[in-house]
């Protein structure tokens, strides 16, 4: 079976350590290591702060999927015969293969955007099945978006909203959205992209909606398709908010969201207490606590956009070119 490990030295560690009882656990995701290295190397300091070390006292099996989420089944059940103690899903294109596949195998979400309405747990408090971990959405994420869009765009009336229809969680993501525009008094046109050539055509009923800005929901298929999804706004000259802070430092103009690398830093600590005896369903599955603001100055110039001081001020990072 063909498949990438994390591609460089300082990950080749999934090697036996002979003489000893060595964990196993998985690391399952739809996208490449070459994606989002900081998210590995997050998980991977948060296990070190707990005590572990990869091919000494622990092994993690790694299964990148390429962007090619029709593989995750086969390596998800691959991960179970290897009898891994847990696997770690890189998100809710991950996870849910990995339920589907799987029997016995407990599963951490490094994040997901609705763990409840995705159907993966009970509830927050009480996951009861065999997967727990962390969840990506808040409230107040969505509301903070319109807010900041409309003080950068103050005449702000008509909002698209990007989605892709496969990904699991988006119909919380959309609820929230629109209910904080429509608190603003701001309209919400819904553009969907289920492919890569899809994206342009989104955007072209944005623009032909008369959109003045444009929110990007959390997908692999964006996230994979970042420098589209960029490019396509840029040419467009629609302002977008993204949910990563990757479209921000590939010329994106903004991201408020989820701080995901934290989110896997804190995903080491159910591997941890998974390890030492605990059950998936008594685990609560946690909100996010840190959430970043990240400006692109160079990409509000190119289309023309002033970002007011306070705005500014308030950025947790500005990308000055």
């Amino acid at each position: 079976m063909a498949f990438v490990f994390a591609g460089v030295a300082g990950l080749l560690c999934a090697r036996v350590v002979s003489g000893q009882d060595v964990p196993r656990i998985g690391f399952l995701s739809a996208l490449s290591y070459h994606a989002f290295p900081s998210r590995i190397d997050a998980f991977r300091q948060g296990l070190k702060h707990l005590g572990y070390t990869e091919g000494r006292n622990i092994i993690i099996e790694y299964r990148w999927a390429d962007g090619k989420p029709e593989r995750l089944p086969a390596f998800a059940a691959e991960l179970e015969r290897l009898k891994v103690a847990v696997i770690v899903s890189a998100g809710p294109s991950a996870t849910r293969p990995a339920r589907q596949a799987t029997r016995h195998t407990p599963i951490v979400m490094g994040f997901d955007s609705d763990p409840v309405g995705s159907g993966f747990v009970d509830s927050l408090a009480r996951p009861g099945g065999r997967i727990t971990g962390l969840s990506f959405l808040a409230p107040e994420v969505s509301a903070k978006q319109v807010d900041l869009l409309r003080q950068v765009i103050p005449n702000l009336a008509r909002l698209a909203l990007l989605a892709d229809p496969q990904e699991p969680g988006n119909t919380r993501a959309v609820q929230e959205t629109n209910q904080a525009a429509v608190a603003a008094g701001v309209q919400v046109h819904m553009v969907d992209a289920r492919a890569f050539k899809a994206i342009e055509e989104a955007f072209a009923s944005a623009q032909k909606e008369r959109a003045q800005a444009i929110i990007v929901l959390p997908s692999p298929l964006f996230t994979a398709g970042l420098k589209t999804v960029v490019k396509t706004a840029a040419s467009h000259r629609i302002p977008a908010m993204y949910w990563t802070a990757h479209h921000v430092e590939a010329g994106g103009l903004m991201s408020y969201s989820t701080n995901v690398d934290d989110l896997f830093r804190r995903a080491a600590i159910y591997v941890d207490k998974i390890l030492k005896g605990a059950k998936a369903a008594d685990l609560p599955v946690e909100q996010p606590h840190k959430f970043d603001l990240i400006i692109n100055l160079k990409a509000a110039k190119e289309i023309g956009l002033s970002i007011p001081m306070e705005v500014l001020a308030r950025a947790d990072r500005v990308i000055q070119n």
